[in-house]
């Protein structure tokens, strides 16, 4: 039925294989000076095109302190050149550093995090390896940086510093050490990783995964992005559905204009409030304020804003408002496939139970052994008895790699099969 490697040793997928962790105190070469300028770009291009081997790359954000994913420093690190810590902001092109590492693989984890605030900076890659996704198809039940580097290498990581305002200037000592020490053993992980994958049989499908990394810009836009304010199932009526939908892009342009998160400007529970007090009469914002300290302050600083936009709010006519719901693209949530076609809700059970089974035999997460999408929407529009390779076309048409079809694709037509469909007359 499939073409798959035997199951990971349980050895190799415990939390750690040390019996002592050593703390990981400070670069092998010291921590080295922030790259501020053109010159000290060339430099870091110059000292990186004459090293070898893969390039380590890492990229600190601001998330929850400023507007945006912008990158606001950039560590990389080559055997023969070192480590270089760049200030993106104030080298707002990086070009060079790109043209320097040329066709050389980039060795990063967690990919999707760093890859679109780096292309905005000039950094592209053309050969990737990412030590996170490695670590998911390797079977480890951690796969954060701290938790793999201890795993793969007996080594400890500092984390204290990851959630820290990194567009604060100059940057603080101890935080350029942590930024230092992301990329410090990133090389070696990156080996060891490897060697589990290989081990197992997996480099193939890494290779894979690697490859369709290369394109990804980051998530498309989505429709009525307001819609995910925390809180929104408290509200009922669509004229409080329009209150959040001002208050929101309220805040979206305050955020924007002012380079904030948009939580610091008003945070989600703000915007609940206002609305559910405010859905029949625009009462003085400052009202909300004094039932709930911590949502003060936001709700003070932009009074005047708030009421205006309440107002707006409450003076669209019925045929504006936004409706309390949007159409369902795709397959609706599979909750309710067994009251709307119960021969797909059957399917759907049994290709699941499938899929993970062979998630636990082969020690691979089930998201990566399938996007779980991709199965629902074939199967809620799956053919009556659609063959193996039908549903293997259908799959690598939603994006999914050849090493998740040859897995997948006829547990799929198996569970079709199993609950077979009546055809169309």
């Amino acid at each position: 039925m499939r073409d798959a490697p035997p199951a990971a040793e349980p050895e190799a997928l415990g939390p750690g294989t040390h019996a002592a962790v050593v703390p990981l105190a400070a670069p092998r070469d010291g921590v080295p000076d922030v790259v501020v300028d053109a010159r000290g770009v060339a430099d870091a291009a110059e000292a990186i095109a004459a090293g070898s081997g893969p390039v380590a790359i890492d990229a600190e954000r601001a998330s929850g302190h400023r507007y945006g994913q912008r990158a606001y420093l950039v560590q990389l690190r080559r055997a023969g050149s070192g480590t270089w810590l760049v200030d993106p902001v104030a080298c707002p092109d990086l070009t060079p550093i790109d043209v320097a590492i040329g066709a050389a693989e980039w060795v990063v984890h967690a990919a999707t995090q760093d890859l679109p605030c780096l292309a905005e900076v000039g950094l592209r890659p053309r050969a990737l390896f990412d030590t996170e996704l490695g670590g998911r198809l390797a079977g480890l039940p951690r796969v954060g940086l701290g938790a793999m580097v201890e795993h793969y290498l007996g080594l400890q990581l500092a984390k204290e510093h990851s959630a820290v305002d990194w567009s604060t200037r100059p940057l603080p000592a101890p935080w350029l050490l942590y930024a230092a020490l992301d990329v410090e053993v990133l090389l070696e992980l990156r080996d060891e990783v490897a060697g589990d994958l290989a081990r197992q049989g997996k480099a193939g499908w890494a290779a894979e995964e690697f490859a369709s990394l290369l394109s990804f810009t980051g998530p498309g836009p989505r429709v009525d992005p307001w819609r995910r304010t925390s809180g929104m199932h408290r509200l009922r009526s669509r004229r409080a559905l329009a209150i959040v939908r001002e208050l929101w892009q309220l805040r979206d342009g305050i955020g924007a204009a002012r380079d904030v998160a948009p939580g610091r400007v008003l945070p989600d529970a703000a915007i609940i409030e206002l609305a559910a007090a405010h859905h029949r009469a625009a009462a003085p914002p400052r009202r909300v304020a004094s039932q709930d300290p911590r949502l003060a302050r936001g709700i003070r600083r932009n009074a005047d804003a708030i009421v205006e936009a309440i107002a707006r709010a409450l003076a669209l006519p019925e045929s504006e408002l936004p409706p309390s719901s949007l159409p369902t693209v795709g397959p609706p949530p599979p909750r309710a496939w067994a009251d709307r076609d119960p021969v797909a809700a059957g399917r759907l059970a049994r290709a699941r139970e499938l899929v993970t089974a062979v998630s636990s035999e082969l020690a691979v997460p089930v998201e990566n052994l399938l996007a779980p999408e991709a199965m629902r929407r074939f199967l809620w529009e799956a053919p009556a008895a659609p063959s193996t390779e039908e549903v293997a076309q259908a799959l690598q048409a939603m994006g999914a790699r050849r090493w998740q079809v040859t897995l997948t694709a006829p547990l799929i037509a198996l569970a079709c099969r199993e609950h077979p469909n009546a055809p169309t007359p």
